[in-house]
């Protein structure tokens, strides 16, 4: 298959291009970034080098493709964080329209379900609703779990204050993946004959409280009792500011952790449970240990 993916070589880009061209698929990696070409040409794929707000570009990258895998790259500084990956959206199914692409499968949340509350997520909630929009065209949203490699944001709060928090409660669900167990169920269904317009759940453990998770890093860096702390929004949207995110930021990743305590984010997970990745919370306690000895 000819195969274009967005997202360079991020933490599941990467590790899909190489599932795929294992496979012998001829791949295709869109990076805004020229200082990639040589990485992705390392792991056998194609570089594109162009930025997913051009459509002009997108368009032309993606004529020819028997598949696509969309995301939307992260972009901190965009002044409305949804208006911004609803703009990505758009831009894809503009290109996805004029290049005749006719499989799509694109990276979605746990909480896409809703259309507002869920902070940076209800920007995915429109951005499935604009390719419910595409004609002819079969689409499989991921709605992937909380990705463990947040987790590495908080090194320096388990290092130097000694706690794991966030404004969501120790004994709250979560839903969580590995962006590895993402790349192999994206490189499945890329394979698979899907059609009409779905969702799929993605996660590698929903089993784990933050809890848990305080006990099980705590661990493997040496503070077995290291304890979750459940911050209030306040505090929880001031660190953040403090940490450098913008604060438009910073207030949509609380509205999230808001959703998280209430558990509405995973009600429809709930009703929908997919089989687990098998990559789980000790997995990667090992990558949050090493990053914490860096």
């Amino acid at each position: 298959m000819k195969i274009t993916l967005t997202g360079s070589i991020g933490n599941i880009t990467k590790p899909l291009a190489e599932i795929l061209v294992a496979k012998g698929h001829e791949v295709k990696i869109i990076s805004s970034n020229a200082d990639r070409a040589e990485e992705i040409k390392s792991l056998g794929a194609i570089p594109l080098i162009g930025s997913v707000s051009d459509t002009e570009f997108l368009k032309e990258v993606f004529s020819g493709a028997d598949a696509i895998y969309t995301m939307v790259p992260p972009n901190f500084a965009a002044p409305k964080f949804r208006a911004y990956i609803k703009s990505i959206g758009e831009n894809y199914a503009v290109a996805i329209k004029a290049s005749g692409v006719k499989k799509v499968v694109n990276l979605s949340s746990v909480g896409a379900d809703l259309p507002d509350g869920t902070g940076p997520i209800a920007g995915l909630y429109d951005v499935e609703n604009i390719f419910a929009s595409l004609d002819g065209v079969d689409v499989k949203h991921l709605r992937a779990g909380y990705f463990y490699i947040n987790f590495l944001a908080n090194v320096d709060m388990v290092k130097h204050a000694n706690i794991l928090g966030s404004n969501f409660g120790a004994d709250s669900k979560l839903v969580l993946v590995h962006p590895r167990n993402i790349a192999e169920v994206a490189a499945e269904v890329l394979e698979s004959d899907f059609t009409g317009k779905t969702i799929q759940y993605v996660a590698s453990d929903d089993e784990s409280t933050p809890a848990d998770v305080a006990k099980v890093l705590g661990t493997a860096v040496g503070k077995p009792a290291l304890p979750w702390i459940e911050f209030s929004d306040e505090d929880a949207f001031n660190g953040m500011v403090g940490a450098g995110l913008p604060e438009e930021i910073a207030k949509s990743y609380v509205e999230m952790g808001d959703a998280i305590r209430s558990n509405k984010l995973f009600v429809d997970y709930n009703k929908n449970r997919p089989a687990l990745g098998n990559i789980k919370l000790k997995d990667f306690a090992a990558e949050f240990a090493a990053a914490y000895q860096n």
